[in-house]
């Protein structure tokens, strides 16, 4: 790889922007394509792809081999609310590579005891969330049922972009959710981007099988092409 091209590809995973490398496999001949890039690439279908799934892999076109290199930032899941479906959530999440926090100003709630191995912060959101630089590669979920904790939070995730963000609640209670953000600045465009009620509606019942259900759905919105996420 050319040291030029290897300098603007350490600059983007430092900012934790996803880029592919796409290389000529008889020739040796490689460029970087950057996420901002992709959907004006020739390739963008194939790049798409990759960059959804985070995996690198060959491909064939006209008659040209390449492979496509894929360089994605290991994704976050911050967890406001160290409740009963959060134990259940955090290990299930680090079983499939998230860097995972739990965030919670509820110090009775967030102990080591209840999250073993699990980075917690029990501030509240303004404090906590700030320098976890959040950012489009976070998947955001809010659990608390207090929209003192869960408000705040959801703010802070519409402000970073967060490829993901649910919130625990009946539809009754989110339609109420959803007027106290719109009165603290919050789009009509933010509200709709909530997945609420939480989760794939497989029946889920305990907070086990609930956990399976918002990583479940986080999965798809990662994974899935957007028309069918």
């Amino acid at each position: 790889m050319k040291l030029s091209t290897l300098t603007e590809l350490n600059a983007e995973r430092a900012a934790r922007r996803p880029a592919i490398v796409v290389t000529d496999t008889a020739s040796g001949e490689q460029r970087l394509v950057k996420a901002v890039e992709v959907a004006a690439d020739p390739l963008h279908a194939e790049l798409s792809k990759q960059l959804r799934m985070g995996k690198s892999a060959s491909i064939e076109v006209d008659g040209k081999k390449l492979f496509l290199n894929v360089y994605a930032p290991t994704a976050k899941l911050v967890i406001v609310g160290a409740v009963h479906i959060s134990q259940a959530l955090a290990p299930l999440a680090r079983s499939l590579d998230y860097d995972v926090t739990v965030v919670d100003p509820r110090t009775a709630f967030a102990s080591p005891e209840r999250f073993p191995d699990v980075p917690l912060i029990a501030e509240w959101p303004d404090v906590a969330l700030p320098p976890l630089n959040i950012d489009h590669y976070t998947a955001f979920v809010a659990l608390t049922h207090d929209p003192k904790i869960d408000d705040p939070a959801l703010l802070h995730a519409f402000a970073r972009d967060c490829f993901y963000i649910g919130a625990l609640g009946s539809k009754k209670t989110h339609a109420k959710r959803g007027e106290r953000l719109k009165a603290q600045g919050a789009s009509d465009a933010d509200i709709a981007r909530i997945h609420a009620p939480i989760g794939l509606a497989i029946g889920a019942v305990s907070p086990s099988e609930i956990a399976v259900s918002i990583m479940a759905e986080i999965t798809a919105t990662l994974r899935l092409p957007k028309a069918a996420a």
